[in-house]
């Protein structure tokens, strides 16, 4: 089972041990999970066709078999993404391509802001560009309150992923720093990214579902009018996680495999 040391992870507060799941020989594509986890939404469904890549999943501090717990707050995204460097480092990997899905797509998005030459292009998917996030409101309270209502397979997949002692406790820590992200918003900056999306100058690929629940009225339209460069993908039958879902999995996955070709063009390989 393989782990490598971060020292001085920002997200964990100290050194973190951070496991770390591997497939494949190639380029390096570094796939950054969501904020419940990597086993609720895993990518099995992709790996095949990612034959050609060296795929490395890593499980954030906070999460999964990785030191825990980690430290939240309305900078998570960033440190997380000081992390992911990190843990790049400890492989000695300089660049690599991004796949970041929902928190991991923001997560994403820093590490191309913070550092574009170690990033050989972006796949956004469930993207977030909103602090107010109105539509998920309810369900990041649902996750503070009662993380217990999302049912019974919830349940049981973050108890094995994270701990049964300890599932619960991700979840409103989730969900607090969400709630608090959007009190931001009312100090005057709207995005997540403080107007500097459009800095962003490496290829960016967003593959958003159609009918994501996430995703508020105007979001997407947003990030088009902040990068204009930005090609964004609805993937129609999609919700929040279209490489996932029994519906979107097979347009996602051709959708990946373009944008992953398209990335590897512009980098040159």
């Amino acid at each position: 089972m393989p782990f490598v040391t971060v020292e001085n992870s920002p997200l964990a507060g100290r050194t973190a041990e951070i496991h770390y799941r591997e497939f494949g020989t190639g380029t390096p594509l570094l796939f950054l999970h969501g904020g419940w986890g990597y086993h609720i939404f895993p990518i099995n469904r992709q790996l095949h066709a990612l034959g050609e890549y060296r795929v490395l999943i890593p499980d954030r501090s906070g999460y999964g078999l990785s030191t825990k717990p980690a430290e939240f707050g309305v900078d998570f995204h960033r440190r997380a993404a000081a992390e992911s460097f990190g843990f790049l480092d400890a492989l000695g990997i300089e660049k690599a391509v991004l796949w970041g899905h929902s928190d991991g797509s923001v997560i994403a998005a820093w590490m191309g802001l913070m550092a574009a030459e170690r990033c050989r292009g972006l796949v956004l998917e469930a993207f977030h560009y909103f602090r107010r996030k109105v539509n998920s409101r309810t369900f990041f309270e649902e996750m503070v309150a009662a993380p217990e209502s999302f049912g019974e397979r919830v349940e049981k997949v973050l108890g094995h992923d994270h701990g049964e002692d300890y599932w619960r406790e991700l979840l409103r820590s989730e969900g607090r720093t969400w709630l608090d992200i959007a009190k931001l918003a009312d100090e005057g900056t709207e995005d997540l990214y403080e107007g500097r999306l459009g800095e962003l100058k490496i290829p960016a690929v967003f593959l958003q579902g159609a009918s994501d629940p996430r995703t508020d009225p105007g979001e997407m339209e947003a990030v088009q009018q902040a990068l204009a460069a930005a090609e964004i993908q609805l993937i129609e039958g999609g919700g929040h996680c279209p490489h996932n879902e029994s519906k979107a999995a097979a347009k996602f996955t051709a959708e990946l495999m373009r944008a992953l070709a398209r990335i590897q063009q512009s980098d040159g390989e």
